[in-house]
């Protein structure tokens, strides 16, 4: 009788590990095209991203590399500071224009205000504009293969502001592939 009971459970357990089994194969070939969808989907256009070029600001980039300081003077009185990601750094230092695709440049821009200790120095105020330069020759052939975006409190400015981007680069700074900021010594 031991013998029946011992040869029963152990039918039951093959029975339930077969049936657990195949219930996690049924979960995972329903899940799996779905997930796959998901991964290989395009990110779709968000609010976040600026109008014409479909810019946003890169995730880290205040973490980036400094490529140079600047200053700007009224009406705007800003305090300015272009960094650069990885791509963008290797191509200063090796002094390789144009610039190459994938490079990200990053204007982050603050009011100028004197400091309460330091009656001649200048410092940062209020943040004012995140803007950014992204190299995709194919994608932005139409504009020297930058796309542009320029942000205010995270969010995108307006169609007419983006608009006047690329006329003012390619006006100033076509022999340097468009881009004003030179690496600071």
């Amino acid at each position: 009788m031991t013998t029946m009971k011992s040869e029963k459970t152990k039918f039951l357990s093959y029975t339930t590990m077969i049936a657990l089994a195949v219930l996690l194969l049924v979960v995972v070939l329903t899940c799996v095209p779905y997930l796959v969808t998901i991964a290989f989907a395009e990110a779709p256009a968000t609010a976040d991203a600026s109008p014409i070029f479909d810019v946003t600001v890169p995730q880290g980039y205040k973490q980036w590399e400094l490529i140079a300081p600047a200053e700007e003077a009224a009406p705007l009185d800003e305090l300015r500071a272009v960094v650069g990601n990885q791509t963008a750094i290797d191509a200063y230092q090796a002094g390789k224009l144009p610039f190459p695709d994938g490079t990200v440049l990053v204007k982050r821009a603050w009011k100028r205000k004197q400091s309460p200790e330091f009656a001649s120095a200048t410092i940062p105020g209020a943040a004012t504009t995140v803007q950014v330069m992204v190299k995709d020759s194919k994608k932005y052939a139409s504009t020297g293969g930058w796309g542009f975006g320029r942000f205010v409190d995270g969010k995108p400015v307006d169609e007419a502001q983006h608009r006047t981007c690329w006329g003012c680069h390619e006006a100033r700074a076509k022999s340097r592939d468009y881009v004003f900021t030179r690496l600071a010594p």
